[in-house]
């Protein structure tokens, strides 16, 4: 794998990212929940999309796409690893979103190109970077209560914020995606909560990703909906 070739698009693409708010429709009649993961020894990329509306949080739709993994983790490049699965579920959505939360990182990234960016540039949607872990960036130590935020800084500019979401739990690192601003992305998280660590739309995306409780029980209640799954 060619890294120099990934690095020149990494910085062009980044380039291209709107780190401004421009949604299409504000506030968003639909919001997407999207998280990768790896299957078979990371021989198959998953990627799982949840839609919800908004503002009542409620899924009405998912999609899971499989595919054959294109190619090795090299650190710094997962966005590369990750899209085409997250493509091919996109592809299959009856309902398109009007703003996507994707579990990883948006401009805080190295190169400020993390899969949400990625992702967002690809399909032109205002998206917002919803990450458990740090990639890059210094920040000031947090208070505990619920609420408390740090400013995420790489060489002198901001790339978005850490903010504690639950108590006792780490905290988020949020960042712009595309076409979200910083204040934007935490506060469009900050809408979406309700009471867990992750803000609802992702939290359903590894949710029906890993089949956990909540999305066995929503299946149960919802027999009308046929599998979304190839």
């Amino acid at each position: 794998m060619d890294t120099q070739t990934l690095r020149a698009e990494q910085l062009q693409r980044a380039a291209d990212v709107i780190r401004q708010d421009q949604l299409a429709v504000d506030p968003p009649a639909f919001i997407a929940g999207c998280d990768v993961g790896f299957e078979q020894e990371g021989a198959v990329t998953r990627a799982a999309i949840a839609i919800l509306r908004y503002p009542s949080l409620e899924l009405v739709e998912y999609q899971i796409a499989r595919i054959a993994t294109t190619m090795p983790y090299i650190p710094g490049f997962l966005s590369f690893r990750e899209y085409p699965a997250l493509l091919a579920a996109w592809e299959r959505l009856r309902q398109k979103p009007d703003l996507i939360f994707v579990d990883g990182h948006g401009i805080s990234h190295p190169r400020r190109l993390g899969v949400a960016s990625h992702f967002g540039l690809l399909v032109d949607v205002p998206t917002i970077g919803v990450a458990k872990k740090r990639l890059c960036g210094k920040f000031e130590p947090l208070g505990a209560e619920v609420g408390a935020k740090s400013a995420l800084m790489d060489k002198g500019e901001q790339l978005g914020w850490v903010w504690r979401s639950k108590a006792r739990c780490n905290p988020l690192f949020i960042a712009t995606g595309h076409r979200v601003s910083a204040d934007g992305a935490l506060a469009w998280v900050q809408r979406c909560m309700a009471g867990y660590r992750l803000p609802e739309p992702t939290r359903w995306a590894d949710a029906i990703a890993s089949r956990r409780p909540a999305f066995q029980r929503w299946l149960a209640a919802h027999p009308e909906v046929s599998p979304c799954v190839f």
